[in-house]
């Protein structure tokens, strides 16, 4: 005998607001209890000794330091702005007073 019956699938389904057709209750049933038996598997596993882990591999987050240092195209780069102000780009106003 299932331990999810389509009762459950029902009662979960009105639970998180889903529609679910009744054509595929059985369907939906049936998974959940093949998702639980997986889930009765891996509870059998042995882990003493077995540090908990967030990820199979580290992940390490590779930063460089930050260093000032010029440009030889930074007057390009301004030649390239459709308004220039000395060596600033002039922009539109966008606060209205």
């Amino acid at each position: 005998m299932s331990r999810i019956t389509p009762a459950d699938v029902r009662k979960v389904a009105q639970l998180a607001r889903l529609d679910l057709p009744e054509e595929r209750i059985a369907t939906y049933s049936d998974q959940l209890e093949t998702i639980l038996d997986y889930v009765a598997h891996l509870q059998a596993v042995d882990t003493e000794g077995v540090p908990p882990t967030t990820r199979a591999v580290e992940v390490v987050n590779v930063t460089r330091a930050d260093r000032v240092s010029p440009t030889q195209v930074r007057e390009e780069l301004l030649d390239l702005a459709p308004l220039r102000e000395g060596d600033f780009i002039r922009v539109p106003r966008i606060i209205v007073s």
